[in-house]
Parts: C-alpha cells; structure tokens; sequence
C-alpha cells in the first residue's frame, strides 16, 4: 500500500432513529441542492424571477431520477431480469444503479416542457443550468466513494483510493488501491463548470449553445472514464462509449451549425419585445456572467 492514499469511508450508512442516510444518497442531494442554488442565482443575474428554477424543479428533478434509474435498469437489464435475478432491485435505489444521462434527457425534456407551459424563454433557463448540471455532477458522483466503486485498475499513485476486501472485483483481491475514476470524474465536472461558465460570459455563447456545450464536456469525460473503469462498472462500457462519441460528434456538428448564434440571454420584462433580433444574435446588452 502506497504511503499516502485516498482512504475508503469509515461508514457508509448513518441511522436518524430507525432511517438509514446513505452516504450515496446524501452526495445525490446534495447534488441536486448545490445545482438548484447555482442555476437560481445565474438566473437572476440574467433577470429572472427568484422562484423559477425552483418552481421548474418540482417537475425537473422527479423526472431526472426516474429518467436517471432508468437508464441505468436499462444498461444493466441481465442484473435485475437474468434468471436467478430479483427484479425487485429495479425499486432499491439506495443501491445505486442511477445513469446521469437518462437523468439529463428526461428532466431537460420535463423542464423544456415546463417552460413552455409557464411562458417562460428556455433560454436563459439553459444558460443558467448548464454550469449548474455541471456543479452538482460534481458532487453528486462522489456516492461512488461512499459505494467504493467506480475505480480504475490498481494503483499506487498518491491519489489513489482504498478498496475494502469485500468491494474489490475478482482477480483483484490482493490489491488495495486502485484508481479513482470517481474523483477524476469529480475533477472533470468542475472544469466543465468552469468552462462553460466563462464561454457564457467572455464568449457570449446562448442558452442552448451553453447546454450543448456542457452535454459534449460531459460526454468527452464519460468515455474517458469508461475506458479507465474495471470489473461490474466497466460491464456496459461499449455502450457508454458509443453513446459518448455520438454525442460529442452532435454536440460538435450542432456548435458549428449555430457558430453566429450570441448571447447572453437575457430575461426580459414582460412586454419588452422579443429577446433576439431577427439575426438570432441577442440585442445590445452588456454581458451577464457569474
């Protein structure tokens, strides 16, 4: 064993009386908290109201989840539906087993559709959302710690995390520490945010350019992962990775198909006339950023 390492989580589980808070579930809250904080304060920076992002969650977030579980039932379907396999585990959640891409097709369709129902531009919606998905990404894969799984091959690296004997996959047993895909997938998260956030602001790039962008940062750091991942996690990996490459390849075409699009998108008061000329560029206005 390396002399500094990641160590794995003394405890994974803590009771409230009879409750159990996993420590997967918990980084998915707060997760999904720290998302809705930053997309609610990006969007009244672009003018909106205070109480829309979180009004767009009450839809978003739900269908996020089930999108997200079934995702991942469908990617993993021999584990739940094999024979010899309890289907039931399709309802354990707290298990794990959630696919951020499902999550993101079905609550960006949910919110999509909320929008319209509301009478309110997506567009400056995307844009505040885009690092905001990014940002909870960030924190949410770290229930994978908590987990001890969505590791790499052994390593001895100081960075490298502690696996537990019963969490380390056959022909690894002799092994301690291994890759942590999950941090390095962390890392990436924040550097999408970041990314995303500046091309917002210093490259006047628009709400749905915004969104495109952060799916194809998003997709590029998930095929890097799927090719470091080993044992159960890398089970699917084929399926990922041609996944990831197809949305890189649409983000990329969809980027350069709307290059003369410009932003920001700007909330504007009701009657104040539409938010783009007729060019599809924004109108006169200062930058709004962070």
């Amino acid at each position: 064993m390396p002399a500094a390492f990641l160590p794995s989580p003394a405890r994974s589980v803590w009771y409230a009386g009879p409750v159990p808070l996993r420590g997967s579930a918990l980084c998915l809250v707060l997760g999904v908290l720290a998302a809705l904080w930053l997309a609610g304060r990006r969007y009244r920076a672009l003018g909106g109201g205070p109480a829309v992002i979180l009004d767009l969650a009450t839809l978003a977030v739900p269908a996020g989840l089930v999108g997200a579980r079934l995702y991942g039932v469908l990617t993993r379907y021999p584990d739940y539906f094999a024979a010899g396999r309890d289907w039931t585990g399709v309802l354990r959640i707290w298990d794990g087993g959630l696919g951020l891409p499902g999550g993101l097709i079905a609550g960006g369709a949910a919110a999509w559709w909320w929008c319209r129902r509301a009478g309110i531009s997506p567009g400056p919606v995307a844009a505040a959302v885009a690092p905001a998905l990014a940002a909870g990404h960030a924190i949410e894969v770290w229930g994978n710690w908590f987990g001890q799984s969505m590791y790499g091959l052994p390593s001895s690296l100081p960075w490298a995390v502690e696996i537990a004997p019963e969490h380390r996959f056959t022909g690894y047993e002799s092994f301690a520490t291994f890759q942590p895909v999950f941090l390095y997938e962390s890392v990436w998260a924040l550097l999408a945010c970041a990314l995303v956030s500046y091309a917002i602001r210093w490259m006047l790039l628009s709400g749905d350019r915004a969104l495109a962008l952060y799916a194809g940062l998003y997709a590029a750091g998930a095929f890097g992962a799927e090719l470091l991942l080993i044992g159960d996690s890398a089970r699917p990996s084929r399926v990922h990775q041609v996944a990831a490459a197809v949305v890189v390849a649409a983000v990329a075409g969809y980027l350069h198909l709307t290059r003369s699009r410009k932003g920001p998108d700007l909330v504007l008061p009701a009657g104040a006339g539409p938010a783009r000329g007729g060019d599809g560029a924004a109108e006169a206005a200062p930058a709004v950023g962070e």
